[in-house]
């Protein structure tokens, strides 16, 4: 059986929605801010299934990132690879993506579960794999947050032990600075050949190299909306993997959605949930966090991203009636980026507006071909 990982189609910009395992990207205090149950969960999933979406990527995370306060939203996340196993049941098209931690988990266990969930999807599985920063998440494990540079030797190593679980037919040893396999061995393996997708989202130079060389899709930050800018930067991803590693690879970007029927409604609005309602203390921990621990932005940089983290985890915001974001896409991948993960404070109302005018407007520009679900 041919498999064909919908990532991998034909279609100039793809979409996906991340985060609908936990609360997604938004730090504010709204009511309406998206809770992850398990209807939640399989409602919207199948929403973007039946709209044709590539992607839902669940991201980890094992304790929140504010100290000694457990049950805030930024810690109630549902596990990744459990979910991504439900969510694939609950869809027949879509690409369902799991988020790993090198240090929270075995790259052997990994390796049985990645290809377990593939096999349930009928090869519709991806990893995103991450060295990890949260240093309260870490040292509950009693993984201790290494140096920045030697948490990718880690991952690097890790993943290593996962391809290979993922394709080696004869048993197999691994001596690594990280791990030691003995007569490695896993059966069954992943439906896709040679093994589902790699997704990472290194930003410092460091993680660059990683993704270049070890991703099939390079998740990046964009750090400007201005379109040269963004060519600049999506080119190094690209040119790097081609010249350095002979390699191929999709440059994804993350975006927070905020579609009205007016461009003042939208910018209203964006105020109202990033700036009056802004969750304070969960934007000062993550930026505390991330802007130490991942090296993706320098502190003042980080100051000025701080309505773009409270917004959506410092993604760019897309703002606007239908045809402005779809613009706005449209500028993005004429600057060679291949797809969007989308998120939004409140999925059902958001993913609503965008299907029925963002999309459209995409297939009117040539951007995606227009989807025909798949009969259940």
């Amino acid at each position: 059986m041919t498999v064909i990982n919908p990532i991998l189609n034909n279609n100039r910009l793809k979409l996906g929605i991340f985060g609908t395992n936990g609360k997604g990207g938004s730090q504010t205090l709204v009511p309406e801010l998206y809770k992850p149950t398990w209807e939640n969960s399989v409602r919207t999933a199948r929403v973007v299934d039946q709209a044709g979406f590539e992607a839902i990527v669940a991201y980890a995370r094992w304790k929140g990132y504010m100290s000694g306060n457990p049950s805030h939203p930024s810690g109630i996340v549902l596990d990744p690879f459990t979910w991504c196993a439900g969510i694939a049941q609950a869809t027949s098209y879509t690409a369902v993506m799991a988020t790993s931690h090198a240090p929270t988990i075995h790259p052997i266990t990994c390796a049985k579960q990645c290809a377990t969930i593939d096999i349930i999807a009928g090869g519709r599985f991806g990893l995103n794999v991450v060295g990890g920063w949260n240093k309260h998440e870490l040292e509950m494990f009693g993984a201790p947050l290494l140096e920045h540079d030697l948490r990718y030797e880690q991952l690097e190593d890790w993943l290593t032990v996962i391809k290979k679980m993922w394709t080696e037919q004869e048993e197999f040893d691994h001596e690594g600075q990280f791990y030691k396999v003995h007569r490695g061995a896993s059966m069954p393996k992943p439906v896709q050949r040679p093994h589902p997708p790699i997704m990472n989202a290194g930003g410092s130079p460091r993680g660059m190299r990683f993704a270049c060389e070890h991703a099939d899709m390079c998740f990046v930050i964009l750090q400007s909306n201005d379109p040269a800018e963004c060519k600049r930067q999506i080119d190094t991803y690209k040119d790097t993997a081609r010249n350095e590693f002979g390699r191929e690879v999709q440059v994804w970007t993350y975006c927070p959605i905020v579609q009205r029927d007016t461009q003042r409604e939208a910018e209203a609005y964006l105020e109202y949930y990033a700036v009056e309602m802004e969750d304070k203390e969960s934007v000062d921990a993550w930026s505390a966090g991330i802007g130490s621990q991942s090296k993706i932005a320098s502190p003042e940089k980080m100051k000025e991203m701080r309505k773009r983290i409270a917004a959506g985890a410092g993604g760019n915001i897309l703002v606007g009636t239908a045809e402005v974001i779809a613009e706005q896409l449209h500028g993005f991948s004429d600057a060679g980026l291949d797809g969007v993960l989308c998120s939004f404070v409140d999925f059902d109302d958001g993913l609503h507006r965008f299907i029925g005018g963002v999309l459209p407007d995409l297939e009117r520009r040539g951007l995606r071909a227009p989807f025909v679900p798949r009969s259940s």
